[in-house]
Parts: C-alpha cells; structure tokens; sequence
C-alpha cells in the first residue's frame, strides 16, 4: 500500500538508524535548557505558600497559585504548539521565556493574591511555550541533519523528572534567604541564561513572515476563534474537575460539552484550525494522548499524594518527606535513561509495558506500610514507585513523536503537555475521593488500589498494543 507524504514523514523516527548520529550536544542542551521552568514553577510554589498566605491574609485563595498555573499550561501549551509551527519554534521559545522573566520581576511586587495569581497564569503560559518549541525544534534538527533523536527527547524527560523532584528542595533553600518571592525571583537570571543559551546554539528557525500584512496573515491562519473556543471548553472542563474536591458545579460541565462540540465543528470547517479534529482521527495519536492522561493521574497521585501521608500521618514533616521521595527522582531519571537506551532498537510499547507492570506494584506496595511504617520500606516503595515515571514517559512520549505528522509537531506535542495537565487536575480529584480531609493509613491504602487499577489497565492497554504490533510485522 503507498503511503502519503506525510504519513511517510510522520513516522520516519521509526525507521532504524543504526549508522545516524545524535544530534550534537549544543543542539540538546540548549533545547532542555528551557523545559525545566514549567516543572520547577509547578513545585517550587508548593514551599511559598504558608508565606504568602500570611503577608496577604489570604487563607484557602492561595491555592489557586497552583491551580491557576495547571490550567494556563494545559490550555496555552498547543496554543504555543501552533505559534511555533507558524512563526518557528525558536522564536516562540524565545518570546516565551521573555513572558516568564517579564511576570516573574513583577510577581513579588504583586499587591493581592489574584495579581498575584495572573503572574502564575503568564508563567504558565511563557512555560507552556518550551516543550512544544522543544520538540518541533529536536525534529527539524533531526530531519535536517538525518540524525537520531533519542538523545534529545531522553534529555527533555530527565530534565521534567529531575526539575520537577528538586523545586520544593530548592524552594525552601530561596523561601529561607529571600522569603516567598525567592520562588518568583530565580526564573530571571533562569530565562536570560536560557534565552543566550538559545539564542548562541538553538537550531535556526525557517524565515519569518515579513512585512505587516504577512504576519497579520500568519496569526489568523494560528485561528483565534478555534483557540477561544478549545481555551473555553478547557477552562470550563479544569474549573469542573478541581471542584470535585468539595462541591461539584455541574454547570461547568454544561458549558465544557457545548464548548467542545463547537470546537470540533469550528475545526472541522476550516483548512487549517488551531485544533485540527482530523489530526486527532489519526487513533494512534488520540489514543496515545489518553494513556497520557490516565498515566499521569496515577503519577500526579504518587507524587502528591505519598509525600503529604509521609508528612502528616508519619509524621516525618516537610524534610523528611522531602528525604524519603527523593528515590522516586532518582530512579526515575535511571528508568528514563534505560528506556532511552531500550527505544533505540527495542518498540515504545515494550517500555510501556514495563514501565505499567512498575506501576501496578508500587500501587500494591502503598497497601504496606502504616503510621509506624520503618524508614527502609518507605524508601524501597519510594524507589519502586520511581520506577514506572521514566519508562511511562519515554514510552508516550516516543508513541507521539513516531504518530504524530512533522509538519504539526509543535501543536501534536502541545496537546501531548494538555494531557499531561489533565491528568494532574484528574489526579487532584482522585486524591479527595482516596484521602477525604486528611491523609490517613486508610486513605494511603484506597490510593494505592486506585494507582494499581489505573496501572492494570495501562498494562492490558501495552499488552494489546504489543500484540497488535507483531501480529502486522507478522
């Protein structure tokens, strides 16, 4: 059967190149470079907001300076996808960390908690802005120097896993010397390191459209009324899961659904819309992007749930729940680097595999351990439970990549980072349902068996895939 040119382009990483070399290693570190503020942002606040909450009075409001940020991501992250597709992924980045250093100078200087909340919001959406960048630049570079990818996506994940384990560490150290607004304050010597990183080794950009009339063009064709109506259906869908957690306002549902069908209706009528329905026919993309959110509601579970049992029913407080979880980092970034090295002849699924059957034994292993629980068994669970992160995300990660179209890759892997935010919002729901008002052993224990049924299914999910595979190379 002849495949189209795109088809033949969008699965061209999966051809094997066993004489291809790596892209160069100024190409990489310049592209992860950026990756690491989202991540670092997500949890670093986590350590600022007894401090906060006390300058401005602010009791439970405060909590939105984490919410607010999931929710800029999730909706500003294939917005930023589609932008560097347009204008090029370089100069998206670059324009994306100038918003995060520009709202992070103002933050501290914030004079109420919801001004203080839109500079989480423009962080998230400058943040938003370097993994898609990220990617669609690693497959221009790869495409035009015929070289390997697996280096760059490896460094992309272990830098989440590492960025994301270290903020609360680092957040206390900048909280203890410049009190909250140190959290705000690293992002600008962080953005201007990144952005002359960027600017000296990242991969060039095609020309840019020229002139007014041409760049009026090139943002009308990003389509602002599909972006409006996806940032709707969105909002409405993360404004209706976080009020799970008390009491569920079915109205933001009744306006999610509308919202959505008129997206894919607005999408489906136009030649190039912002959120391309027919990309998402492609069922080896859509369903990729569904393992993607049930796998981080489990991983968003672990990573927020575990540490506040340790802290509160362990009763190891901050720093030594801190101590306890820095295995999950650990042998997170160990898992990554194997999968990497496993994807290079090995298929995405056998990762997936391992990474879903990891999962389901960690769940298992939360149904141990109770309040007098021993330090070595909270640290072996630990490190079991950082066992599936590595092989879960380069196993999606690498199942977009191989499905996705080049020509769409920006906003392919902006709707890849969405998913991963829905799921952390999901997560925050499954965790009220698991816990109620406090972390208790009984609470730990209904996690555990949430995280191992998430975790089964994931696996009867690779199991099939892995049959399917073999049975059409059969």
């Amino acid at each position: 059967m002849t495949r189209t040119a795109h088809e033949v382009d969008s699965n061209a990483d999966d051809v094997p190149h066993a004489t291809a070399p790596e892209l160069p290693s100024r190409f990489v570190t310049s592209i992860a470079f950026g990756t690491v503020l989202q991540p670092l942002n997500s949890s670093m606040i986590a350590v600022a907001l007894v401090g906060i909450r006390t300058e401005f009075a602010a009791g439970t409001s405060v909590t939105w300076l984490v919410s607010a940020l999931y929710l800029a991501t999730a909706v500003a992250a294939p917005a930023m996808g589609r932008l560097a597709d347009v204008f090029g992924p370089r100069r998206t980045s670059l324009a994306g960390f100038a918003l995060v250093g520009l709202a992070s100078a103002a933050a501290p200087f914030a004079p109420t908690v919801p001004a203080l909340v839109a500079c989480r919001v423009l962080i998230g959406i400058g943040t938003a802005a370097q993994y898609p960048c990220g990617v669609a630049m690693v497959r221009r570079a790869a495409d035009r120097l015929r070289a390997r990818s697996g280096n760059a996506l490896a460094s992309l994940a272990v830098c989440s896993q590492v960025s994301v384990a270290l903020g609360p560490s680092l957040g206390g150290l900048l909280v203890g010397a410049l009190g909250w607004s140190g959290v705000f304050w690293i992002n600008v010597p962080l953005v201007v390191l990144g952005a002359a990183v960027m600017l000296r080794w990242g991969p060039a950009d095609p020309p840019s459209p020229v002139g007014r009339g041409a760049r009026a063009r090139a943002l009308l064709s990003v389509d602002p009324v599909g972006m409006a109506l996806f940032t709707v259906s969105l909002t409405a869908l993360m404004f209706w899961l976080l009020s799970l957690s008390e009491d569920p306002q079915w109205w933001w549902l009744a306006i999610a659904v509308p919202a959505a069908a008129a997206t894919a209706w607005w999408s489906l009528r136009g030649e190039d819309p912002f959120l391309d329905v027919r990309l998402l026919g492609r069922s080896a993309l859509s369903l990729t992007y569904l393992r993607t959110v049930v796998t981080y509601t489990a991983f968003y579970c672990v990573f927020y749930g575990f540490p506040q049992w340790l802290e509160e029913s362990r009763g190891l407080g901050p720093v030594g729940a801190g101590l306890v979880v820095l295995p999950i980092s650990a042998v997170g970034v160990v898992a990554t680097l194997t999968a990497n090295r496993l994807q290079r002849n090995r298929s995405h699924w056998l990762s997936l595999t391992i990474g879903s059957a990891a999962l389901c034994a960690g769940g298992a292993l939360l149904l141990v351990p109770g309040a007098s629980a021993p330090i070595p068994l909270l640290l072996v669970i630990a490190a079991v439970l950082g066992l599936p992160n590595g092989f879960n995300n380069m196993g999606n990660q690498r199942a977009m990549y191989a499905v996705a179209p080049a020509w769409a890759m920006g906003a392919a892997s902006g709707l890849y980072r969405t998913s991963q935010y829905v799921g952390a919002n999901l997560a925050a729901a499954v965790l009220v349902l698991t816990f109620g008002a406090r972390p208790t052993d009984a609470g730990l224990h209904r996690m555990g068996l949430a995280v191992a049924g998430i975790a089964a299914f994931l696996l009867v999910t690779a199991v099939y895939g892995t049959a399917v595979e073999r049975h059409r190379a059969a």
